[in-house]
């Protein structure tokens, strides 16, 4: 049965000389709840694999500061990961360096920790292996993979503005998940600036009336955190 978290827990208590300061029932009762514990964690460790995260990242470790924009208040609000319930869109946009990626990773972290499923993907290699997936014929699967995600992590988008297979991927993609599945969406790009990368006016405006309207915004200022730690190492050398 893989026993392993009531194993460890055994172990642990022989080599203590604990385990006969209790009665068997809670000998019991201690093991099937460390057998719990290691198999909670072990589900957990898995989603974050599978969900391919660009950094190990944790909400409590967000830094919080009046130049950044970034309101605490929200964050904790997304803590309860009803947002994923609900199917709702959060938008993070500001400048290169200033948190984007890892702000949509502390909440995907933070939502594998709840037990929901989720994948990160960076934008432009999303729509490049899409592409390649409709060659080899596994487009479908790829499509099906994703809507299967609670919890969908669209990260530096607009880098470029789409061609026309990847504004029908796109299109797809929102389509699957609209009213039914929670997306992050970060970019350097302004929101009022999205219509123009996506092209294709009919399109545009299919994908942009199913993600703007009602999600929430991140619209964060100030300068690169990546310059500002790059500057501290070279002080402090």
């Amino acid at each position: 049965m893989k026993l392993l978290g009531m194993h460890r827990a055994l172990k642990a208590c022989l080599e203590a000389g604990k385990s006969g300061t209790g009665t068997p029932d809670e000998l019991i009762a201690q093991l099937v709840e460390a057998e719990w514990a290691d198999r909670q964690n072990r589900n957990i460790g898995q989603r974050i694999k599978h969900a391919r995260f660009r950094y190990k990242a944790d909400i409590d470790d967000l830094y919080y500061h009046n130049d950044r924009n970034l309101d605490r208040n929200q964050i904790m609000k997304f803590e309860d990961c009803s947002y994923i319930d609900r199917a709702e869109c959060i938008l993070i946009t500001g400048s290169a360096g200033i948190g984007k990626s890892y702000i949509a990773s502390a909440l995907g972290h933070h939502a594998c920790s709840r037990g929901y499923r989720v994948m990160y993907h960076n934008a432009s290699r999303l729509f490049s292996t899409l592409k390649m997936s409709r060659i080899n014929d596994s487009y479908n699967k790829e499509i099906g993979r994703i809507e299967r995600q609670q919890l969908l992590i669209l990260d530096d988008f607009g880098l470029q503005p789409l061609d026309a297979q990847s504004r029908t991927a796109l299109m797809e993609v929102i389509e699957d998940r609209h009213g039914k599945s929670a997306l992050i969406i970060t970019s350097q790009v302004p929101v009022s600036k999205w219509y123009d990368i996506i092209g294709e006016p009919t399109i545009a405006d299919a994908i942009l009336d199913r993600i703007i309207h009602q999600a929430h915004r991140m619209e964060l200022t100030g300068t690169s955190l990546r310059k500002s730690r790059s500057a501290e190492c070279v002080m402090i050398a």
